[in-house]
């Protein structure tokens, strides 16, 4: 399922035209990604949990080569599925 089947789902569900469906599942998406920017923790009830985590800077390897590459630090998303999720 991509972003146009989530907005026609929501659309049937809820009686909103297209347009408006797009409009809050941009909300709700632009308003998880602030959140998680400033390192908040974003839970919905009945589907899981969005966090962030950082990674410190390593050294990996180069499969193919074998070659050792630096890795830098980052921030990547964690989610955590709600128990009731696939229930």
């Amino acid at each position: 399922m991509n972003k146009a089947d989530l907005v026609k789902a929501i659309a049937a569900k809820t009686n909103l035209t297209k347009t408006k469906s797009k409009k809050v599942l941009e909300i709700v998406l632009s308003t998880t990604k602030e959140a998680l920017t400033k390192d908040e923790r974003v839970a919905i009830v009945g589907f899981g949990s969005f966090s962030t985590s950082h990674r410190k800077a390593r050294v990996g390897r180069n499969p193919k080569t074998g070659q050792t590459v630096q890795i830098p630090e980052k921030t990547v998303v964690k989610f955590k599925q709600s128990e009731d999720l696939l229930k």
